[in-house]
């Protein structure tokens, strides 16, 4: 009870300090958010200034700016954006189910196969597919993302014609379909990632006195990696995946971008180019809350999955 105690103080710290910084960074960015919001330069009359710094509170202090958005913040008022004249929580509930549909498929596509790939390689480690393995693992995480959708793009929509270019699709059929290229893109570099921790978890336990004794009990090959070798190795496995996910909530504008999809990422562009700052501020608070989320949720699950975690964490 008192380490959940702990880790809800430390979530609400943590989250206080970035909301913080998120709004004094857009407080101390270039241009004055007020011509932004009359727009038309006749119109830039001092009482028209100053109609506008009284109406969104610029005239105040930084402190007191930044107690008037985070109150209306925890209430779920996120603003008014300048750009749309919309509420930002409308905007942002819009665009959200797009990015995670994308990161949901991206997340199904680089677990299966991140994992598939780290257990070949570790029950083959020394021999000519587990370099193999390792050596395109590397190579592809290499590669940019936004590198990986242009040659997606060009070979299997241009010159292909199998998927289309751009959109997130309507209904779960359709959304599969349009996504699948993004989710490719996407997940190829945590693929890779996820792989390379796999195999070297499991090559660590390969070794562990545990396995040998089930070896020496007449158990068989296949039995021993799932029983006894990849079990012990879903800690580190599940807390990488985890980490992923909560980048990749905070890192799909270059694939969205690419893909022409409304989310998220591609909403944070926009507000960044068009100086929207309540759109802004929303989105970078969004990001920190989603990795707070995740993370919170994966140290949970790991006690369930690890036994010998809950044990440590109940002696500390």
């Amino acid at each position: 009870m008192l380490t959940a105690l702990r880790r809800l103080a430390g979530m609400a710290v943590t989250l206080v300090v970035a909301s913080f910084i998120i709004f004094a960074a857009m407080y101390a960015a270039p241009g004055d958010p007020v011509t932004f919001l009359i727009g038309n330069p006749e119109n830039l009359t001092p009482e028209r200034i100053a109609a506008v710094r009284a109406e969104y509170h610029l005239d105040e202090p930084l402190l007191v700016q930044y107690w008037i958005w985070l109150s209306d913040a925890l209430t779920g008022n996120l603003g008014t954006s300048f750009q749309y004249h919309q509420p930002v929580a409308s905007i942002m509930s819009s665009r959200l189910p797009a990015t995670l549909a994308l990161v949901a498929y991206a997340t199904v596509l680089f677990t299966v196969a991140g994992i598939g790939l780290g257990v070949w390689a570790a029950v083959r480690r020394g021999r000519a597919t587990d370099s193999a393995i390792v050596g395109s693992t590397t190579l592809a995480a290499s590669v940019p993302s936004f590198v990986v959708g242009i040659v997606l793009v060009s070979f299997f929509s241009v010159q292909l014609g199998w998927f289309p270019v751009t959109g997130a699709g309507e209904g779960f059929a359709d959304r599969v379909y349009h996504l699948t290229l993004p989710a490719i893109a996407l997940s190829i570099g945590a693929l890779a990632i996820v792989s390379r921790v796999t195999r070297q978890t499991m090559v660590e336990q390969f070794d562990s006195e545990h396995v040998e004794a089930a070896r020496s009990t007449g158990m068989t090959g296949p039995l021993v990696v799932f029983r006894h070798v990849l079990r012990n190795a879903w800690g580190p496995i599940v807390t990488m995946i985890a980490l992923v996910i909560a980048s990749m909530l905070a890192g799909t504008v270059v694939v969205e971008s690419v893909f022409g999809i409304s989310g998220i990422g591609s909403l944070l562009v926009d507000a960044i180019n068009t100086h929207d700052f309540p759109i802004v501020q929303a989105v970078l608070l969004y990001m920190v809350v989603a990795y707070m989320v995740v993370t919170t949720i994966v140290d949970l699950l790991l006690p369930l999955l690890d036994p010998r975690i809950g044990s440590r964490v109940k002696t500390s």
